[in-house]
């Protein structure tokens, strides 16, 4: 009995110190270098490192006409370069990327453009994948005819997403929703097809700059070894470039009647695809925290939500029903959905419509506030449990001009709302006569 009760305390004690290790391990500053800001979180635990190179690049600056561009740039950084040893055809990246056994990534949002390593943290393959990543950063060919394969790889991509209603629904609500703004505008045939060589050759040279760039490491390296990797990464990326346009702010969502809110797409399916929204907070905005947690209440939550209860629970009107904020470093969305029979559509609208004023106006209960906040709260070492975990959050970080500390106080920032924060933020940043309404495949009765 006593080895058994032994053994639990053990058990409890390692998995109570796993929770708190992560949440309080500390983010360090690098030395900055050629403009560029490095973040490193040191983690012993597997001899691995993660890295991430963000770049002030993202789909914002998509030249009129040619969308799409950002994701090409980024995209075929991998299908060839010229690294120190010359010229690596695309098949040569891939290779090498096996031989070490690790992962790079390019991924492109609407704010910049992300590229990742995986790597066994042993110097010798470490070195190598650094190297590699770094000519892809900074040299890649962008060869005329693998361009044009991928044009067409794109452009079948295209084709057969606008046969998906999903796809068409958050292309419309998301021009609904930014207007004129850069993020309004998504790739199309027409402007794939515009892209040449040539544009990804100066977008590159425009935007890929290490004073646009930020570094975030996590893993079993070092402070010395962590800034060694930082300026293999950059050093061949030169430090600045000739001005570039400063964005349009993006405008709140104005109040409009019905009628300029809501757009009504016909589309041959079974299903009506429902999306509703507004512009709303960056994630350095004050009110993040009010706002995350009542989220929980109103729609993030899953089985627990209002949206939940009121659509599925009580009416049978969707299996799923949702709503969460985006916000990014200078733009932030609120977003509401469901899918529904076509024939339900109008009634689903109306709950949702019903349950989400409902809340703007009253707020949650003491009740859902304390249990949203304790789920939450304990569900926040799931959010830092691994490597990757931690990049995403020390890259959200840094990319937000957020505290280095934001991890060790989340989730006493999250015990603090109060139930007058919650109602105050979405009073002050939600409205109904301003929410964008997209409903697609709707069946008239």
């Amino acid at each position: 009995m006593n080895s058994l009760k032994k053994s639990i305390a053990v058990f409890f004690l390692a998995f109570g110190c796993f929770g708190v290790a992560h949440a309080i391990l500390p983010i360090e500053k690098l030395d900055s270098f050629k403009g560029a800001k490095g973040f490193l979180v040191q983690t012993k635990t597997l001899p691995m490192v993660d890295i991430e190179i963000s770049t002030d690049a993202g789909d914002r600056y998509d030249p009129v006409g040619k969308s799409g561009l950002a994701d090409m740039v980024a995209g075929l950084m991998n299908y060839g370069v010229k690294g120190d040893q010359g010229l690596l055809s695309e098949a040569q990246i891939a290779d090498e990327i096996a031989d070490l056994g690790a992962n790079i990534g390019l991924s492109v949002s609407g704010e910049r453009a992300i590229l990742r390593i995986r790597s066994l943290s042993r110097k010798d393959l470490r070195e190598r994948a650094v190297k590699l990543a770094a000519a892809m950063l900074s040299s890649p060919t962008y060869d005329v005819k693998i361009l044009q394969r991928e044009k067409q790889r794109t452009i079948t991509s295209l084709l057969e997403a606008e046969t998906k209603p999903e796809f068409v629904l958050e292309r419309r609500f998301t021009k609904s929703v930014y207007g004129d703004y850069p993020l309004g505008n998504t790739p199309t045939v027409k402007t794939i097809a515009a892209v040449s060589a040539n544009d990804l050759m100066q977008f590159h040279k425009q935007f890929y700059r290490s004073d646009r760039m930020i570094v975030s490491i996590v893993g079993d390296v070092d402070r010395v070894q962590a800034n060694e990797i930082m300026q293999t990464l950059l050093q061949k990326i030169p430090q600045s470039g000739a001005p570039i346009a400063k964005l349009p702010e993006l405008q709140r969502s104005p109040v409009e009647p019905l009628a300029q809110r809501e757009i009504q797409i016909p589309f041959d399916s079974q299903q009506a695809h429902i999306a509703m929204g507004m512009t709303a907070v960056t994630r350095s905005n004050p009110d993040y925290f009010p706002l995350l947690v009542g989220n929980y209440v109103l729609g993030g939550g899953g089985f627990v939500s209002r949206l939940m209860t009121e659509v599925r629970e009580k009416r049978g009107l969707a299996y799923s029903v949702f709503s969460y904020f985006a916000p990014g470093k200078d733009t932030g969305i609120f977003q509401a959905g469901l899918q529904t029979k076509g024939d339900q559509a109008t009634t689903a609208l109306e709950v949702m419509n019903s349950t989400i004023a409902r809340f703007i106006a009253d707020g949650p209960t003491p009740s859902e506030l304390i249990a949203a906040k304790s789920n939450l709260v304990n569900g926040y070492p799931l959010r830092i449990d691994n490597n990757r975990k931690l990049l995403d959050n020390v890259s959200s970080i840094a990319w937000n001009n957020l505290p280095l500390d934001t991890m060790e106080i989340w989730t006493k920032q999250v015990e603090a709302v109060t139930l007058e924060q919650v109602t105050a933020a979405f009073q002050k940043y939600l409205a109904m006569d301003r929410m964008r309404i997209v409903v697609l495949g709707a069946q008239n009765k």
